[in-house]
């Protein structure tokens, strides 16, 4: 196996697939061997005039892009920051985040991008567990306090005249000069959304970003010129890595983006930039479908709608395909190192998720003691090629549980491969709770509720929505003398007291007298999810 990289805050990123299986990916042509900044200045140097970025502030070509990276990385190497650390990104969509983490990746740092929000609990935990040397925020106000980081060492802010952070729009010192980078190094940490109770941290190199993810990216495209690309998610996400490491700095397209989702103006985004590719979750797709149609609406360029972040409703892919009159390819994907996609297989039921590519990774599936099983017969999931992670970042107990000893992803999920080589995903073998894309952890809402003083016993599951996939619902057995809870009073205690994330937080309440119990003794979450779903059914 190669050497582990360790960051000067001493974090150790190990690369657990064997290196031999690794170099043979680069000799087949799989991965380019060039670092991420190498692709994207190499990129910026044949067609300095192509537009790069398009957001609220209008369009950026390459040469633009350029000019801002190097100057954003010149202002980090000032600061002593370089090839063993960690820097965090909070930006919303828009070139500051693009230019941003395309710096990091030049200076040779890692990317640790997590999407602006409130709430400040999450982002001091990620970056405590990250050991992160800096972190790159719009505004001041977004920075986790430093007394909560001891190894944090500079904030970098877009604002002017802050007294506790450094202004990126501040001139540089000297002008950067880039150097290679060593394409199988650690170049951005993927953030999951919390199917653990702790989002996971996994670190994917340069070589794992432009090569296998980019791949599954590129076969999504049938034509010959540059992809342009409109992602509604936020850049920082899984899902949203397909912008800046991918579209921009592996392909050389053109990035769409918005500073938030907004279903109308991304329709108009649609008739207006004419992008080739529509990326976005189930709920952002089918809200952008459902709004009226504008004055002479014409989506000429787009080839194609693409989902991903959450199972695809059929009723949601027909008002797409009824909208936009172009195929609507779903995506199964995690964080966790693993892409396959219908873009050839089509959408008819018997065609599954698509066929796995080795380009981007092997899937197997095998049963509970890691033995592959027979086509046709359903077991998990498990996915190693091109795009694999390096591994699970400051938890090494998510990499015993996850990964193999040859360097293959147990990715959590339950399906089978059927006897054409489709894969079919039958759902999560660990229960989590998906609203519109994003991975709740009910343990994770749980354990905070439980600190409720009207709350005797919490269990959280989700229930069926026809627009979100699923609401997160929290069945609450009250203590002995105390008054009932309401929903507005639990949500509040959540969001000021414990901290958690407004997307976490539950929308439904069921109170019960008792939770049903099973025949170990366990709460049964099926009865509690029945009774939830009969309740709200009712309420509608």
């Amino acid at each position: 196996m190669r050497a582990g990289w360790t960051s000067n805050a001493g974090v150790e990123i190990r690369d657990l697939v064997p290196a031999p299986v690794r170099r043979a990916w680069s000799e087949q042509g799989h991965c380019p061997d060039r670092d991420l900044y190498t692709l994207f200045s190499g990129h910026a140097r044949r067609h300095p005039g192509r537009t790069a970025v398009i957001d609220s502030a209008g369009t950026a070509d390459y040469a633009e892009l350029d000019t801002r990276v190097r100057h954003i990385a010149a202002r980090l190497a000032e600061e002593g920051l370089g090839e063993r650390d960690i820097i965090a990104v909070r930006v919303p969509n828009g070139r500051d985040a693009v230019a941003a983490e395309l710096a990091v990746a030049a200076i040779g740092a890692v990317a640790l991008p997590y999407p602006p929000g409130p709430g400040s609990r999450g982002p001091a935990s990620l970056l405590a567990r990250a050991r992160a040397r800096a972190v790159i925020v719009a505004h001041s106000s977004d920075a986790v306090p430093h007394a909560q980081l001891p190894y944090l060492q500079t904030v970098f802010t877009f604002e002017e005249g802050h007294r506790t952070a450094q202004s990126l729009n501040a001139p540089a010192q000297r002008p950067f000069v880039p150097r290679p980078v060593d394409p199988e190094a650690p170049a951005r940490i993927l953030v999951s959304s919390g199917s653990e109770a702790e989002p996971k941290m996994v670190a994917y190199s340069h070589n794992a970003m432009a090569g296998g993810r980019a791949t599954y990216v590129r076969a999504l495209h049938a034509g010959d010129g540059p992809m342009r690309n409109l992602v509604l998610v936020p850049l920082a996400s899984s899902f949203g890595s397909c912008g800046t490491c991918v579209t921009l700095a592996a392909l050389g397209g053109t990035l769409l983006v918005q500073d938030s989702f907004d279903p109308a103006a991304a329709l108009r985004a649609i008739v207006e930039h004419r992008p080739t590719h529509v990326f976005g979750v189930p709920t952002m797709l089918h809200r952008i479908a459902e709004q009226p149609p504008t004055p002479q609406e014409d989506f000429t360029g787009l080839q194609a709608v693409v989902s991903s972040g959450a199972p695809l409703p059929d009723a949601t892919a027909q008002a797409c395909r009824a909208r936009f009159g172009r195929p609507v390819i779903t995506v199964y994907g995690s964080s966790d190192g693993v892409n396959c996609h219908t873009a050839a297989t089509g959408l008819r039921p018997e065609a599954g998720t698509g066929r796995p590519d080795p380009a981007v990774a092997r899937i197997r599936i095998t049963d509970d003691t890691g033995a592959p099983v027979p086509a046709g017969q359903p077991g998990e999931i498990c996915a190693r090629g091109p795009m694999t992670p390096l591994c699970y970042v400051a938890d090494p107990g998510l990499d015993a549980r996850y990964r193999t000893p040859t360097g293959w992803v147990r990715t959590g999920d339950r399906g089978f491969l059927d006897d054409q080589g489709r894969l079919h995903v039958l759902g999560r073998i660990k229960q989590i709770v998906v609203r519109g894309g994003y991975n709740i952890s009910p343990a994770e809402v749980e354990r905070e509720l439980a600190a409720h003083a009207a709350v005797a016993e919490v269990a959280c599951v989700g229930v069926p929505d026809p627009e979100l996939g699923e609401r997160l619902c929290a069945c609450i057995r009250k203590a002995p003398g105390a008054p009932a809870p309401d929903l507005e009073e639990l949500t509040t205690f959540l969001e000021s007291q414990r901290g958690l994330e407004r997307r976490k937080l539950p929308e439904l309440l069921l109170l019960v007298q008792e939770m049903p119990l099973g025949p170990s003794g366990k709460t049964c979450r099926r009865t509690l999810a029945l009774l939830a779903a009969r309740r709200t059914s009712d309420i509608r």
